[in-house]
């Protein structure tokens, strides 16, 4: 399992950053209960590791003014690695997807997209998604509300697995 690799005080790091990335590391060492300077070095080393891939603000979008947010599902006409590659660098190269997601069954991807409003949205399926190569079918579904959007891993659960384990 990839996370016994890391050490309790490594998983801690982990957690109390993605709680709070902006704290200071003086803050974090004290909260995980090591100095500075070995905190430190071990959040470098975890982000060197690839643990910690970046640091980014969660940003409210229905407060910038983008108040659609859509889940898009995806069937392309071939699954070959090459075709699946593709649609995937169109995925990257479009601001409106925010995520992208190969999925095993009956749709090969679920995209979710954040648009400013319904016409937006509308320009960008009918232009850019539905006109792509090897797209067979496309379904949406609006979001109404979310009712829970918690980033990251839960860490608690990973320690109730581990402390199991050992």
């Amino acid at each position: 399992m990839a996370g016994t690799k890391l050490d309790p005080i490594d998983r801690k790091i982990l957690a109390e950053l993605q709680a709070d990335g902006r704290m200071t590391n003086v803050e974090l060492a004290k909260r995980v209960g090591i100095s500075a300077p070995p905190c430190l070095r071990r959040m470098r080393t975890l982000e060197e590791a690839g643990f910690i891939r970046g640091y980014h603000a969660q940003v409210d979008s229905r407060e910038l003014g983008f108040e659609v947010r859509v889940f898009v599902m995806v069937g392309l006409q071939s699954q070959a690695e090459a075709d699946l590659a593709r649609f995937e660098d169109l995925c990257r190269g479009w601001p409106l997807v925010r995520e992208c997601h190969m999925l095993n069954g009956e749709v090969d991807f679920i995209l979710k997209c954040v648009a400013p409003d319904l016409s937006s949205f509308q320009s960008f399926l009918t232009g850019h998604l539905t006109a792509a190569d090897n797209v067979a079918s496309v379904k949406t579904s609006l979001v109404i509300r979310a009712a829970k959007e918690e980033p990251g891993v839960p860490f608690e659960v990973l320690e109730d697995r581990l402390s199991r384990i050992a």
